[in-house]
């Protein structure tokens, strides 16, 4: 090898060298949660809190079928809409 094509070596090792590395940034997402087990609930554990619930004295209601839970109330007042 000459020392012509010494120095282009040795010039181009070091400007690659010479490169700043990039700073590291701060992560944009929060670490990611475990997921909670599944409630898995099985006949026999049910029939356990329904037998633990009698015997502190709840009672069960007979709801007639076609009764709903939910209940009407009037109508909702709406946000003015904003003008631009």
């Amino acid at each position: 090898m000459t020392a012509k094509a010494a120095k282009k070596v040795t010039a181009s090792t070091t400007t690659a060298s010479k490169v700043a590395a990039k700073p590291t940034r701060a992560p944009t997402r929060a670490a990611a949660k475990r997921k909670p087990d599944p409630a898995v609930a099985t006949s026999e554990s049910i029939n356990d809190q329904v037998a633990s619930f009698l015997a502190s004295g709840g009672k069960i209601q007979k709801i007639p079928t076609g009764t709903s839970g939910q209940t009407y109330g009037g109508p909702r007042a709406r946000a003015a809409a904003k003008k631009a």
